[in-house]
């Protein structure tokens, strides 16, 4: 990708101890663009966005955003830096003591000295945008899955972010909710002239609104392009992700020390 990127990351490699995570990994995040981090369970993709916030630091390699090597930044740089970011968890991670109102304006009373009028207005927009304007004085445990993910992401957008990460948006959701939350992320994205990562295992709900894939298996990038490009990926691991096929580079057995019919036999002489 060729345009100016707002997240760059460099010969990165991350390692647990002497347990590798991540090797030689290289990506950009252009501005304004939606860029899909995928991959099987374990194999670093959310790491990824720890380090790209701030919560990790790397073994080796730089992660830049805006220009800022994030892991050199002080704790008044990063915070700085952070408050230019959103983030919407795993499952919304809404704070369950407070109102859907609350839970969005929560950021906008604890980083800004805004007046609580125009917090109100802001909130309100922000909720307009994911269509919950109505759902504003509900607690957390009064809404749907699919409602509680959007509240999420008006909180993730409360403060006009210009790198919005998700982690697992579509997890859990009903195919309705999962176009929904789909459509929002490329809407709001677009919208904000932001740039978005999201990182995920539901490919196909991915793929329609994504400028950009990066495929990552054992904490490498094994694969990356447009949609298209990884659709028609003759990959083996690829391919088998994308069209969830059941056997291949990730394989159906189990291994096992010992033959099947080695195994069988062995039944055989217990049983006699």
């Amino acid at each position: 990708m060729s345009q100016e990127p707002l997240v760059e990351i460099r010969d990165l490699n991350f390692s647990y101890d002497t347990r590798t995570i991540l090797s030689g990994i290289n990506i950009m995040i252009p501005r304004g663009k939606v860029v899909a981090i995928m991959g099987s369970s374990g194999c670093g993709k959310t790491t990824t966005l720890r380090l790209i916030g701030g919560q990790l630091k790397p073994t080796s390699g730089d992660v830049r955003v805006a220009g800022q090597v994030v892991h050199e930044l002080d704790a008044k740089q990063l915070y700085a830096l952070r408050r230019r970011m959103g983030m919407l968890f795993q499952f919304g991670a809404l704070f369950t003591d407070m109102s859907v109102f609350d839970n969005i304006a929560f950021q906008m009373r604890e980083h800004t000295d805004l007046p609580e009028a125009m917090i109100h207005d802001l909130v309100l927009m922000k909720l307009h945008a994911v269509g919950l304007r109505g759902a504003h004085n509900l607690m957390p445990a009064e809404l749907s899955g699919g409602m509680a993910r959007r509240v999420a992401l008006a909180r993730a957008i409360a403060l006009d972010p210009m790198l919005i990460m998700y982690d697992e948006p579509f997890a859990g959701l009903d195919p309705i909710s999962l176009s929904i939350v789909g459509e929002l992320i490329r809407k709001l994205n677009d919208a904000l002239g932001a740039s978005s990562i999201v990182v995920t295992h539901d490919v196909q709900e991915s793929l329609k609104i994504v400028d950009y894939v990066y495929f990552v298996s054992e904490g490498k990038i094994v694969a990356e392009g447009t949609a298209e490009e990884i659709k028609n990926s003759k990959t083996p691991y690829v391919h088998q992700f994308v069209w969830g096929e059941a056997d291949g580079p990730v394989p159906f057995h189990y291994p096992a020390q010992k033959a099947y019919g080695e195994q069988l036999m062995e039944g055989a002489v217990y049983r006699g």
